[in-house]
Formats: structure tokens, sequence, C-alpha cells
């Protein structure tokens, strides 16, 4: 019998003031068992870096063709491709040209790093992608948060994150490799 995935509730504030965008979205993630908090945590910090109304979580656990956050236009063009992890990155080569851009957010640590350096070459030639890396310490700290309902803020500037929460703030470091 397979063990049903469980339902976060997030009311996330968003101010980016790199981007002049301020919006209040009230987002819904399925964690599939397999998941962590880390990674469901890295998730809603992607949708936070990336807030727009046409964003939207899939269901990139279980489904090989989509990644885990996606904007689409009106017309169904994907502008956005968003991943999270250590995919393949024939994965991601391919994703380049499905996408106008392509970000890949990895929290893995040493282990991340290590997957950078093996790809590094192959993923250098793919204009449209970009790869952060969350620091370790950012990782532990927005995985101690992962509860059911969380009410987050998230205040972005001069490309810096911070998420706040009802006992604090989380300074979130990230690091561009491509």
């Amino acid at each position: 019998m397979a063990i049903k995935a469980t339902v976060f509730k997030v009311d996330l504030q968003v101010a980016d003031l790199d981007r002049d965008y301020y919006a209040a979205h009230k987002l819904t993630l399925a964690r599939e068992s397999s998941e962590t908090d880390e990674r469901l945590m890295v998730r809603v910090l992607a949708f936070a870096l990336h807030a727009d109304e046409a964003l939207a979580f899939t269901s990139a656990m279980s489904d090989t063709d989509e990644p885990c956050l996606w904007k689409k236009d009106l017309e169904g063009r994907v502008e956005l491709w968003i991943e999270v992890g250590l995919p393949d990155a024939r994965r991601l080569r391919k994703a380049s040209t499905r996408a106008d851009e392509v970000v890949l957010y990895l929290y893995h640590g040493r282990q991340a790093g290590l997957w950078f350096e093996q790809n590094r070459s192959e993923l250098a030639g793919l204009g449209n992608l970009r790869v952060l890396e969350v620091s370790p310490d950012s990782v532990r700290s927005l995985a101690g948060l992962a509860s059911k309902t969380m009410d987050l803020s998230c205040t972005v500037q001069d490309g810096l994150a911070s998420i706040a929460h009802g006992e604090g703030i989380v300074e979130v470091e990230l690091t561009r490799l491509l």
C-alpha cells in the first residue's frame, strides 16, 4: 500500500525589492514520503525568490517530464523551469530547450559541490541556465521551519534573501555557481 503525500499549507508574503514585486501567496504543497524537509523548504524558497502569479508547483517527484516549479505564459510556453536537487545533466539540457530560463537550486552541501564539478563543462554551454547553491546552514535553518501550516515572509534585496517566521529570521546564503 502506497503512503499518501503529506499536505503543507504556506501563507507566504513576498517583498522582492530587486524586482519591485510585493504579494501574498497561499501555497499548498504535497510532500511525498521520500521527500525531506530540506527539499520541501528549498522548493518554498525557490518559489519565494521567483514569486509570480503564474508560478506553479508540479508533481516533479513522480513525473520526470516536469520541473519542481514552472511558469508558463498564457499559450502554455514555459518561461521559467526550476529544478531543486541534483538532477541528471541531460535533464537540464532538455529543460534548456523547452524553457526560456532554467534555474537549478543545489542544497546538498559537499555532495552538491562534487555534482557541480562533475557536470560543470556540460552545463556551461547552456546559456539560459543559472545554478545557485543554498548554503548547508541556510538549508538546516529552513528545514527547522517545516510544519504542516507555515506563515512566512520573504524579503529579497540586493540579491540577498531572508525568511521571517514566528521565532525570528533565517538569512539565506546563496552562491551563484553558473
